[in-house]
């Protein structure tokens, strides 16, 4: 029931739709406690989310607030009238409540520890903090000491579990969400208070937000002379993580990581935010989650680490993991303890399957061993057929995506050589978003493009787009193994131009052919039937199937078409790699000598 004190207070105008952080303020009231009511009514938002206004007008009466449509105060009679109908416009467009990660609607789900990704710039101290909480935790339980690491622990507190991953950096956090793992609730960003914030500090923002998981910033080596951290929380104020104690909702916890100092303080303020997200799943069900690491121990063979996300996990379980299977013949802890079964957010070390898993990949608990085989044989031949790459996010594939109803925004990266072209960059991208799809910028930064900033677009089906900047050898050929639409530019003009045009469905795709490999004729065969093939050595890269070919003889193009048949002594191919030897055949060409050499190539998208 509304507070008797809205009778007295002034209505609050607000528009149509409003952010969280936005209401917060015209209330006055801390943004924690409005999410706290928002869930209280079954609404799960985080602080940038847009909210109708009738969900703000409920929520608010609930606080004690009275609000009104903009614009309506003078003519109370309609006002009824005109929020129905802006509802009923919004209601479609207003983002779904977040369900939590593997639970189902209306399943019955119990709290479970929240499970924390420490993040932050080289020299920060956060594998410093990681040890400082674990070695905390170990003297408070009087355990003798840790015998091994997991990849991931968990330490109690005030009777409460959390669960830290042991790998910390926005890079291995931002890779096991390109390959489908969110297995992270909470980041706490390192921050030296000394150093600032830095340009790694910049990006750990960046990939935390476009992740969707709250803040809390370690302010760390506060036992140093040369630190200043109000400077500090005015630097991460200029990036919106407005420190608590100036009426923000970011937590900005003082710590010592060296000297241990703050760990306690740190530990209260992650089960603040975990109250506010509520972290739930299903104990009660086949386990289901995450691989963190993998390696092949010279005496127990296949050693994984899971954290189980949803269900327990049991010894005998049969489990598959991506394109690996197994049965879990022991399970240990952190502490290198056998254990029989492990529930929600619980990292365990697991014997049994059959090869290393990669991190990242997800596994669950199926009914027999027989079926965790199959499981993982079917995904091995997606793999390998490259059915199971996911499809890239590409400018001109937007538009169908978005008449599809798939897509809202269009998510950048964008890169520049100088800060001074950032700023004008960023004002024309935004202007071109629409009503129906707008322009997200994930993250900015100068220098050229890294592997980093291709896994993040990876991992949030975002466009990297750079200006005047070059893209790192390693981060190209990521990009083509992950699918990621890559687009440089020398002309402002020409930038904002192409993503305008995607905007409307307008942009064309380009190709460019590019040669794949090089074989040399070594001798030709004539087959009854079929005629002449030539015996090949591939020289450079490879032989495709159907790829486009051109023969040279005395370095003189003679023909020009494609690889008709491909064969490895009497087996059809699809593909054969340098260094080996093939039959060939080209279509409407017979006449090969030894000694010709055969180029191929392929048409590939350049945008």
């Amino acid at each position: 029931m509304a507070d008797a004190t809205v009778k007295t207070r002034e209505p609050i105008e607000i528009p149509p739709m409003i952010t969280v952080r936005e209401l917060a303020e015209v209330m006055g009231v801390s943004p924690i406690d409005l999410i706290k009511a928002l869930m209280a009514n079954g609404i799960m938002a985080n602080i940038n989310q847009t909210i109708d206004f009738d969900t703000a007008a409920i929520v608010a009466e609930d606080m004690g607030f009275e609000l009104v449509l903009e614009g309506t105060r003078a003519a109370p009679e309609e006002e009824v009238a005109v929020e129905e109908e802006v509802a009923e416009e919004v209601e479609e467009e207003a983002p779904p409540a977040r369900r939590p990660r593997f639970v189902e609607p209306g399943e019955p789900v119990e709290p479970r520890p929240p499970v924390v990704t420490v993040l932050g710039h080289v020299d920060h101290g956060k594998t410093t903090l990681l040890d400082a909480i674990r070695e905390t935790n170990v003297a408070a339980k009087e355990a003798g000491g840790i015998t091994q690491r997991i990849g991931a622990y968990q330490v109690e507190y005030d009777g409460r579990k959390i669960t830290f991953i042991d790998t910390p950096g926005h890079e291995a956090f931002t890779a096991m969400r390109a390959r489908g793992a969110q297995v992270t609730d909470i980041a706490v960003l390192v921050v030296a208070a000394d150093d600032g914030v830095m340009p790694q500090t910049d990006e750990a923002i960046d990939h935390a937000r476009a992740a969707g998981v709250p803040i809390i910033v370690a302010l760390n080596k506060m036992d140093l002379p040369t630190a200043r951290p109000e400077r500090v929380k005015q630097q991460l104020a200029d990036r919106g993580l407005i420190p608590d104690e100036w009426g923000g909702d970011t937590f900005v916890v003082p710590i010592s990581a060296r000297r241990k100092e703050g760990i306690e303080e740190l530990l209260e303020a992650i089960l603040l935010v975990a109250d506010t997200i509520e972290p739930v799943a299903n104990p009660n069900k086949p386990a289901i989650g995450t691989v963190l690491e993998a390696e092949l121990d010279r005496f127990r063979g296949v050693t994984a680490t899971l954290l189980v996300q949803a269900g327990t996990l049991h010894v005998g379980d049969a489990v598959v993991a991506g394109t690996t299977y197994g049965r879990v013949r022991a399970m240990f802890d952190e502490w290198g303890r056998r254990v029989k079964e492990a529930g929600p957010s619980t990292p365990v070390a697991v014997l049994g399957l059959n090869e290393v898993p990669r991190a990242g990949d997800l596994f669950e608990v199926v009914k027999d061993e027989k079926t965790a085989r199959a499981l993982a044989e079917e995904r091995a031949e997606q793999e390998a057929s490259g059915a199971a790459r996911r499809a890239p996010t590409s400018l001109d594939e937007l538009f169908a995506q978005l008449r599809a109803g798939e897509a809202k925004e269009l998510k950048l990266i964008v890169k520049a050589d100088t800060q001074g072209a950032l700023e004008p960059i960023r004002s024309q991208l935004e202007k071109l978003g629409t009503d129906e799809l707008r322009v997200r910028i994930l993250h900015m930064a100068t220098g050229a493009i890294t592997e980093s900033d291709i896994m993040l677009a990876s991992a949030s089906d975002a466009v990297v787009v750079g200006f005047n900047v070059p893209i790192d050898p390693v981060a190209e050929r990521v990009a083509e193994a992950e699918g990621v639409d890559v687009r440089r530019y020398q002309v402002i003009y020409e930038l904002t131009e192409d993503i305008e045009k995607a905007l409307h469905g307008l942009l064309e795709p380009q190709y460019e052919e590019v040669m794949i490999g090089q074989a040399e004729v070594r001798a030709v065969f004539s087959i009854p039937r079929v005629g002449n093939v030539a015996g090949c050595y591939v020289t450079e890269g490879k032989v495709k199937r159907n790829a486009a070919a051109r023969v040279f003889r005395n370095g003189t193009q003679i023909y020009e078409g494609e690889v008709e048949s491909l064969k490895r002594f009497t087996e059809d191919v699809r593909e054969v790699a340098q260094g080996y030897e093939c039959g060939l055949r080209l279509s409407y060409f017979d006449d090969y000598q030894e000694g010709d050499v055969i180029r191929f190539y392929e048409q590939r998208r350049v945008r």
